[in-house]
């Protein structure tokens, strides 16, 4: 039994073995000829042919899809219309601005128009002209600033007629004289009053017309503190002297005349030695012609704030009082 085993194993495996011969070798020559297919396509892929151009491979894998980094720049047409889009957005700005600023120059060239014919005819009728239309351009609500405020006071009632009050010069320029009269008595009075006579005709002046608004004799006195106003602007009794002059037209019946020399001296000379006077005395003129308690108030405000520091003891009891009688609280 043993023998026949044995014998049969050896023919088994006489025929296992080259069977498993062959299909060892049937494996390899697939791989070999898969290995040189490959090599042949990376041979066509990385040398060229006699033309120039490089054959296509047998073998490709599969063609991986990159996406591209970052946005594609605009085309030079694209960004040429946005910048023209942004140069036009631009000048139709600076185009506005523009219009605006010219519209704002015209009302400001118109303002002034109006405030310089205001103060031209304020001043024909305080030095003798006769009674001017009111200037044009007032608005016929409440005022609410200063200037609409002595502008609504000029216009409410008709300018009187201006006495002939017009200085001229005599003494060689020092002191002007006063109005010729007809009245005996009033001459009488005038006449009483000491003139001075000192090397500054600005305090000549100043000093005859005090003595005059003391006389009572208030057109007189006018004319000589707006004499001194005219012929010396620069003297140091100037602010004195306008403020004085508010204060003989409103002694003499003249509320509205005096609201424009109050107002006046405080535009024209805030840090005068008597623009605090001229503020509290403007309070009372407008009281006197009854204007609003709102724009009285705001005097008094304006006097406070402005001026804390230079009010009389006189002076604080009397804006105590008035801005009790205005309502104009605290």
């Amino acid at each position: 039994m043993s023998v026949r085993f044995s014998i049969l194993l050896a023919l088994l495996g006489g025929v296992a073995a080259p069977a498993y011969a062959q299909s060892r070798d049937t494996t390899i020559d697939v791989r070999v000829d898969r290995l040189e297919g490959q090599m042949r396509a990376v041979q066509r892929k990385v040398f060229p042919t006699a033309n120039g151009k490089f054959a296509q491979p047998e073998i490709t894998g599969a063609e991986t899809v990159t996406a591209p980094i970052g946005t594609p720049a605009d085309t030079p047409v694209t960004d040429l219309t946005a910048r023209v889009n942004a140069l036009e957005s631009q000048l139709s700005t600076m185009t506005g601005q523009i219009e605006q600023n010219q519209f704002r120059l015209r009302q400001f060239e118109d303002g002034f128009a109006a405030y310089k014919t205001a103060t031209d005819a304020r001043l024909r009728a305080l030095e003798g002209g006769a009674s001017t239309a009111p200037p044009t351009g007032t608005s016929a609500g409440t005022p609410t600033t200063m200037d609409e405020q002595v502008r609504a006071t000029n216009t409410n009632r008709p300018l009187p007629t201006a006495r002939p009050t017009t200085p001229t010069r005599s003494d060689a320029g020092k002191t002007g004289a006063v109005p010729a009269t007809k009245d005996n008595a009033r001459a009488d009075r005038i006449a009483a009053v000491e003139k001075p006579s000192t090397a500054d005709a600005g305090e000549d002046m100043y000093n005859y017309g005090y003595r005059l608004w003391e006389a009572k004799l208030y057109p007189e006195a006018e004319a000589q503190f707006k004499q001194l106003v005219k012929d010396y602007p620069q003297h140091r009794r100037v602010s004195r002297a306008q403020n004085m002059l508010g204060r003989a037209l409103l002694d003499d019946g003249k509320p509205n005349l005096a609201v424009l020399a109050f107002y006046d001296n405080y535009r024209t000379q805030p840090k005068g030695d008597r623009a605090h006077e001229s503020l509290y005395y403007l309070a009372q003129a407008l009281t006197i012609l009854k204007k609003p308690s709102t724009e009285i108030c705001k005097v008094y405000d304006e006097l406070t704030d402005v001026y804390p520091d230079k009010l009389s003891d006189a002076m604080k009891a009397g804006v105590a009082k008035g801005r009790t009688a205005q309502k104009c609280g605290k």
